[in-house]
């Protein structure tokens, strides 16, 4: 497989060519989570001096409307932070560390797509996970050879972890983990838990599928689809099977074959729509009992998360994540759902402040998947986001998905790009 087929070509995409390549060994060290907001900062400050210095020997630098509102509604979540600091009385000091918080994790979701707006092509991103994929092909025997001999499942915790973070298991080195339900091995690889895995494993795939190259293609499906098949999450299972069929009939909704195939559908699901329901009913418990003990501690999760949502803190939320009772094996409060995570910790202004940008990016996506491939990528990122928060929260995963941020930023400048760019051949043409 020819690595040189796709180099990078500048700072930004050099520095994100050789964080994505380097993911075993930025895990194996522990520095997986301090990297990303580092080099989310550094970006930024880059974007900062193309915008304002532009220079007539390069490209000049736009941010979309949908960009700004990923900007605005992350901007409002620090906003919620500090008013919901100051309504409990939780402190100076205890608001600045949930500020650098801030900035280490929803911070993230407005620098990326504002990144994904630099010169930075899309196919370097695609060879990148396929390149992460092989790896992980690769480093399989390790993982698996070591449930298989009964080595320890953690083997050490990095040092890092004194730079403060969500929990030692974000700097832990772990071969594989024991389901505690069904007594059967889980696999986590680089990220924090098992259904993370699968989480990164989706993003992966629908990558890998915009490889041109057909080695690395097949290189980055088979490793994908391994992270999501190990991880045994019963959500990763569903985006993997769902995401690319929803993106494919979406970028052709507008189409008259797809009316005309849409309204046969409705047809029939009106005939056997008893049957259907019935389908989905046994599908929905069967899931539900997949992992009845998970099920139940998510369940509890969610009413307590609503119920003191309601009743203490509507507006503004109560600032800071707060361990749940025994019930909940003292999970944090709002955690598997980031919905409901948002309500807690940041009122109805944050759960807003993540709706609207992703609804009307997604919107914005969809006006042009018909016509671009980049804008049905950044649709299938923004199901695949959506989808996941009904089951984790992004905030505290952001440091792992932030390439999916990047197409999305791409994806929403490409037109302006592409008007730059005509624009640019039509003054060379008048010149001439």
């Amino acid at each position: 497989m020819d690595t040189q087929a796709v180099s990078p070509a500048n700072f930004p995409e050099r520095l994100i060519w050789r964080t994505m390549v380097a993911t075993y060994p930025l895990y194996a060290v522990g520095a997986l989570y301090i990297v990303a907001p580092v080099i989310a900062w550094v970006l930024f400050l880059y974007f900062v001096t193309q915008y304002l210095f532009p220079r007539a020997d390069r490209p000049l630098v736009t941010v979309p409307l949908p960009v700004w509102l990923w900007i605005g509604g992350m901007l409002m979540m620090l906003v919620a932070l500090v008013i919901g600091h100051f309504d409990f009385r939780l402190g100076i000091a205890q608001t600045i560390k949930s500020s650098i918080g801030w900035a280490k994790g929803w911070a993230l979701l407005a620098l990326f797509p504002l990144i994904g707006c630099l010169n930075i092509r899309p196919e370097l991103l695609y060879r990148a996970a396929c390149i992460v994929c092989l790896h992980t092909l690769l480093l399989l025997p390790v993982f698996i050879g070591a449930w298989m001999v009964g080595a320890p499942q953690t083997l050490y915790v990095s040092p890092l972890k004194f730079i403060g973070g969500p929990g030692p298991e974000f700097f832990a080195f772990s071969l594989y983990e024991i389901d505690p339900g069904s007594g059967l091995p889980r696999w986590r690889l680089f990220t924090p838990w098992a259904p993370a895995l699968g989480f990164i494993g989706n993003i992966y795939f629908i990558f890998a599928n915009r490889e041109r190259h057909r080695g690395w293609r097949a290189a980055g499906i088979a490793g994908s689809v391994a992270m999501v098949l190990l991880s045994q999450s019963r959500l990763a299972i569903v985006v993997l099977l769902v995401v690319s069929v929803a993106t494919f009939f979406l970028a052709r909704a507008v189409r008259p074959g797809t009316l005309f195939l849409g309204a046969i559908a409705a047809t029939l699901a009106g005939i056997v729509g008893t049957s259907v329901l019935r389908l989905a009913e046994d599908f929905w418990g069967a899931f539900r009992a997949a992992r009845a003990g998970s099920t139940r501690v998510r369940e509890a999760l969610a009413r307590i998360a609503l119920d003191r949502w309601q009743s203490e803190a509507p507006i503004w939320g109560h600032g800071v994540v707060e361990r749940g009772p025994h019930l909940v094996e003292y999970m944090p409060i709002g955690s598997h759902h980031s919905w409901l995570g948002l309500l807690f910790v940041k009122g109805i202004v944050g759960l807003f402040a993540l709706a609207v940008p992703m609804f009307l990016g997604f919107i914005d996506l969809m006006l042009r998947a018909g016509s671009c491939t980049l804008a049905r990528t950044g649709i299938a990122m923004l199901l695949i986001l959506f989808l996941y928060t009904f089951g984790e929260n992004l905030e505290i995963l952001a440091y792992l998905f932030w390439p999916a941020l990047v197409i999305v930023g791409a994806a929403h400048n490409a037109p302006l790009q592409q008007r730059q760019a005509a624009q640019a051949d039509d003054s060379g043409a008048g010149a001439a």
